[in-house]
């Protein structure tokens, strides 16, 4: 399915009511296993005992995936036990609350939206259900549908190596290995009737490295949020195709270290100008803009294909024939959202005739709040205050400088929004030479990330920071949990400490 056609993606609990649609994905799912879908009575059992377990993908509303699960006492059970014993016969009677193992009974996703990833967030979902739960970790028993092929060459146990070692692909266990289970051991006669896996299964696990034994005193969850940050280089190309390429190239890889956002610097799609040099700098730049609803359109596609929220860095648009540098956040559920540059530049103002936007805004995403500013307005500190007001914990700002002077005020007045409104805030710009764009000739730029300054953060304020002017990606983690501590117990408390009998900061 092409995620272009997508408007909405939605992880949501599963219903009684949801049972045929169900039913009809499974029979989709598993057409080599005739009969192998779930009865009603036992969906309604799953339910009852144990709802949180039990969720569905729905993509415009149509149901795409499903995964169903217990908690069981793993050290119950045998190492070497089937599937319907580990299910009770099928009736769910192993299931315990007071157990230790998430267990997962089964994921299926519907044939025609395969390729989106969708299996990917269901794991998430289990992951995140057995940290918030404070479980031990997730077993499961995973078929191995390829071994039929290999059966009378090779072991269970030669099959499994050779799939590691990416001498075989096996679609499941490649997909469960590369979600960060490890195999355990070969479990014999699983399930009952899987002739394309012989009847073996690879038990999987995956460890709750955040597990705490059950304390009488109340456990902080931590909640940690991965950043990627693209240090784009500004270089020719001859199409849109091509610059989109380069795009997914990045997304790719971002998303490949799992990362909950991606960032692209401002103007990234500057090179697309080179074509219309020969056109005054205000009909290029207009030019550039009939790009940015298909620039737009393939983000949030990607967004959805790679799992991860996208800021889209920024780029010209025409309003009612008015120009405005303008961004685009576009989240993995789907949606997308509009952020606009207030503060233009007396260049852009007098090179483009750009004008300066109308809205501030928070945007609430699946990481929390987030604010968004372009470049220059990072540099009026009523901005990212009141978007701490309302409570963002990340600050992104998407960037392009000429010179080490620009970029210094850029870096500098970034460091002071991280502390003075106790937030991340992470800088991302273009580097390298546009010899034939007008008013776009050179870049300087050193992305980062930057903290406040406190015995949890580092000292000097910065998280991680990529090489001067380099083509690379930044990959970093922030705690937001550490935010928390520091609004209530840090050396200095900037928000709490305001002065608002004296003086307030209001939005007209």
């Amino acid at each position: 399915m092409n995620p272009g056609n997508i408007d909405k993606v939605e992880l949501v609990f599963l219903k009684s009511e949801d049972y045929l649609e169900i039913k009809e994905v499974m029979i989709e799912a598993y057409t080599a296993m005739a009969q192998s879908y779930w009865k009603q009575r036992q969906i309604e059992r799953l339910l009852d005992i144990f709802p949180e377990g039990q969720v569905v993908i729905k993509i415009d509303g149509e149901i795409a995936g499903c995964a169903l699960s217990i908690i069981v006492d793993y050290e119950s059970f045998d190492d070497n036990h089937t599937y319907k014993e580990i299910t009770a016969d099928y009736t769910f009677d192993s299931h315990t609350p007071e157990g230790d193992t998430l267990y997962g009974i089964d994921v299926f996703i519907k044939p025609k939206f395969r390729g989106l990833r969708l299996g990917r967030r269901l794991y998430d979902y289990r992951k995140e259900l057995c940290e918030r739960m404070n479980l031990k970790g997730i077993a499961f028993g995973g078929r191995i549908p390829n071994y039929h092929k290999y059966a009378k060459a090779l072991s269970p146990k030669q099959y499994i190596e050779k799939v590691k070692r990416k001498e075989i692909h096996d679609p499941v266990l490649n997909f469960q290995i590369s979600n960060d289970f490890h195999p355990s051991r070969i479990l014999h006669g699983y399930l009952e009737g899987d002739a394309a896996s012989q009847e073996f299964a690879v038990l999987l696990e995956w460890d709750n490295i955040y597990y705490e034994r059950p304390k009488k005193s109340a456990a902080t969850k931590k909640s940690v949020i991965r950043l990627g940050l693209v240090q784009w280089q500004m270089r020719t190309y001859d199409t849109l195709e091509a610059l989109l390429q380069q795009v997914e190239y990045f997304v790719d890889a971002v998303s490949g270290y799992r990362s909950d956002f991606a960032v692209f610097p401002e103007f990234f799609n500057a090179p697309l100008m080179a074509k219309y040099n020969h056109l005054s700098e205000p009909e290029a730049i207009r030019e550039l803009a009939s790009f940015t609803p298909e620039i737009k359109q393939k983000l949030s596609e990607l967004s959805i294909s790679y799992n991860i929220n996208i800021v889209g860095g920024s780029m010209p648009e025409l309003v009612d024939n008015k120009l405005y540098n303008v961004g685009y956040l576009c989240k993995r559920d789907g949606t997308i959202e509009r952020y606009e540059k207030l503060h233009v530049t007396p260049d852009e103002a007098k090179v483009w005739g750009m004008q300066g936007g109308q809205e501030l805004k928070v945007f609430d995403t699946d990481c929390g709040k987030v604010g968004i500013l372009v470049c220059y307005d990072s540099e009026f500190p009523e901005l990212s205050r009141l978007l701490a007001d309302d409570g963002i914990e990340i600050l992104f700002v998407p960037f392009l400088t000429d010179t080490q002077n620009g970029y210094s005020r850029v870096r500098n007045c970034a460091m002071a929004r991280a502390i003075e409104n106790e937030c991340y805030v992470a800088i991302a710009g273009s580097v390298g030479n546009l010899p034939n764009v007008h008013n776009m000739d050179i870049q300087y730029a050193q992305s980062m990330v930057l903290t406040p300054c406190d015995f949890a953060f580092p000292s000097n304020g910065i998280k991680a920071e990529a090489t001067p002017n380099n083509e690379m990606i930044l990959i970093a983690d922030v705690d937001i949990d550490l935010l928390k501590e520091l609004n209530k117990f840090g050396s200095v408390r900037n928000l709490r400490d305001r002065r608002t009998d004296v003086y307030r900061l209001t939005r007209i």
